[in-house]
């Protein structure tokens, strides 16, 4: 009989939930999610541990005793804390960028810095970390333009600014919360952005497929920033040429400089790109895969998502299938309020067509009753030949099930395939 496999996935949210279903389709595999969320045990061969994210001494205590082969990192705060490096030193194989690989997310002077030695297309920027010198610059500047926060924002520190008073309005309450905040001034670029997300190790790399998130709360992107309230995948608007030149200008020239510097990538890049009139441009970069294109992504893989890690981390030579004939359209359901104060406790809706999967997030167990806990709750999902009916799939089930005084969601997810 083989033996066991034994992974441990960190996280707790919708990515991780797709990423221990598809870790665990491997009937060979345990999958242990630290800290994981209650419906992650309903996962065949999957459980989850009682330990924070950010514990490394007890994760690696753990990953020591039970004799865990593999370790995968979900979320970007223990990355860019350096998780990867402690686990390594620990003798642990992992699959994650190492703390000075992950200052292309927790670092987005570092990022801009690689892009332009690699001459990749991004925004024009500049830094500030004072309110006055930043106003200065916006009088004579014009507008729209977008501010970020320099450093992890957990993808809610981006403010799209149409004029001088909103932002007054907008830098005020920055450095009212943080007086030495540093901040990126970029200008705005125009076009239809997308998400691009690739395994690598080194100057290895694995594409997947395209897929495009809905930042905004409201539908036609209206309303501030969340984490992503819904994605679908692959995209029919873009075709191989698209994903093809995010490859050769964006993500080979990313690696390269990041070699040249001796700085090796392990893990998965998420290249946030924008198609502009001038090509592919660089918005961001994350050093994880994305919340919510996962939960549209991992379905497609036609092999072992466990395998592909292995092989990859081995530099053996392998062919990724990936299906090619549906879409997978995902809604996330977040709690009234979100992403400001919201509410807690709320009753999950219950699905019960199988044309639909769920991805759970914010959920906890209650006086033994599962109930929301925390911003984005869950990802309703369909998937079909024709990516309209997906979105009426997920968009009528919502509609028949779910209470809208506790819960917001989107109904235009994909919309912009149609246009």
């Amino acid at each position: 009989m083989m033996k066991m496999e034994k992974w441990l996935l960190i996280g707790s949210g919708g990515r991780e939930y797709a990423m221990a279903q598809s870790l665990a389709k491997n009937v060979n595999r345990e999958v242990f999610v630290a800290p994981g969320n209650p419906m992650m045990n309903v996962i065949d061969r999957v459980q989850t541990v009682d330990i924070e994210e950010l514990d490394f001494d007890d994760l690696i205590e753990f990953a020591l005793d039970n004799q865990i082969d593999w370790t995968v990192i979900g979320p970007e705060k223990p990355l860019s804390d350096g998780i990867v490096d402690r686990f390594t030193n620990a003798g642990l194989k992992v699959f994650g960028p190492n703390k000075e690989a992950a200052q292309l997310e927790s670092s987005k002077e570092f990022a801009k810095e690689v892009m332009k030695s690699a001459s990749v297309s991004t925004a024009d920027y500049a830094t500030f970390s004072n309110y006055d010198e930043s106003i200065k610059y916006l009088e004579e500047h014009d507008f729209p333009v977008v501010v970020k926060l320099n450093g992890l924002a957990a993808g809610k520190g981006v403010f799209i600014i149409k004029d001088l008073a909103e932002a007054k309005e907008t830098l005020s309450s920055i450095y009212d919360n943080n007086v030495h905040q540093e901040i990126l001034i970029e200008e705005y670029l125009e076009g239809q952005e997308f998400s691009m997300i690739v395994m690598v190790n080194g100057l290895d790399i694995i594409t997947m497929p395209l897929a495009q998130d809905h930042k905004r709360i409201y539908d036609g992107d209206k309303g501030p920033n969340t984490g992503g309230m819904g994605a679908y995948s692959p995209l029919p608007q873009f075709g191989d040429n698209v994903l093809n030149e995010g490859l050769v200008k964006v993500i080979r020239p990313v690696l390269d400089e990041m070699h040249k510097r001796g700085i090796l990538f392990q893990g998965f890049l998420y290249a946030g790109l924008i198609l502009t009139k001038d090509g592919v441009k660089v918005i961001e970069f994350n050093v994880r895969m994305g919340d919510p294109e996962t939960q549209v992504i991992l379905p497609q893989l036609q092999g072992d998502l466990g395998d592909v890690i292995v092989k990859l981390m081995n530099h053996q030579e392998q062919n990724v299938d990936w299906q090619s004939d549906r879409y997978f359209l995902g809604n996330v359901l977040a709690a009234k309020g979100y992403p400001g104060k919201h509410k807690n406790g709320l009753i999950l809706p219950q699905f019960s067509d199988d044309k639909l999967s769920v991805a759970y997030a914010g959920v906890e167990e209650q006086d033994e009753q599962l109930v929301s806990s925390g911003g984005r709750i869950m990802m309703v999902i369909a998937s079909n030949k024709d990516l309209k009916k997906a979105q009426k799939l997920v968009n009528q089930a919502i509609a028949d099930n779910v209470n809208t005084n506790d819960y917001s969601y989107r109904t235009d997810i994909g919309d912009k395939a149609f246009r």
